[in-house]
């Protein structure tokens, strides 16, 4: 919800050269790796709400993919991949890609033609190291909830 609230509200008055950081989708993906399954696609179910809500996408299109992105990533975290930094921001970046595709796939079916890939690919790439940048803070949390929940359960 702090996610939410910094994306929602504070963000959007600090644009850097017109865009808004994507920090929901780096939140879902970081619960999953440290989480697992179970949680990491009710967080992406959640996550993906919430961005549905606050962009104006077609309805459901980031709840369908962060919840099956929160699925996916738990399972390759419960199954082979390792939980650390790095395997933290290789996923934020692979979400982020396809995010921003989501994000920019409403204006390449302008009925139009006026806009074409080439103009939306620079703008996809600064908005997902715009948001690269600030998956880095989140990362702190999000390992700290995971030490913290795996010492409920040890």
């Amino acid at each position: 919800m702090v996610v939410y609230i910094f994306q929602g509200m504070i963000f959007p008055f600090m644009r850097l050269n017109g865009l808004v950081p994507l920090l929901l989708p780096t939140a879902a993906a970081g619960i999953a790796l440290y989480e697992g399954r179970d949680i990491g696609g009710i967080a992406g179910l959640f996550a993906g709400i919430l961005c549905d809500i606050s962009f104006n996408q077609p309805v459901g299109v980031f709840t369908v993919f962060l919840t099956i992105t929160g699925l996916v990533v738990g399972t390759l975290a419960d199954a082979v991949v390792l939980r650390g930094f790095v395997t933290y921001y290789i996923t934020c970046g692979i979400v982020l890609v396809v995010s921003a595709f989501i994000q920019t796939f409403p204006f390449l079916i302008d009925m139009e033609g006026n806009t074409t890939v080439f103009t939306l690919i620079p703008t996809a790439i600064e908005q997902t190291i715009y948001s690269l940048v600030l998956a880095f803070p989140i990362w702190f949390f999000i390992r700290a909830l995971g030490n913290w929940t795996d010492k409920l359960k040890g």
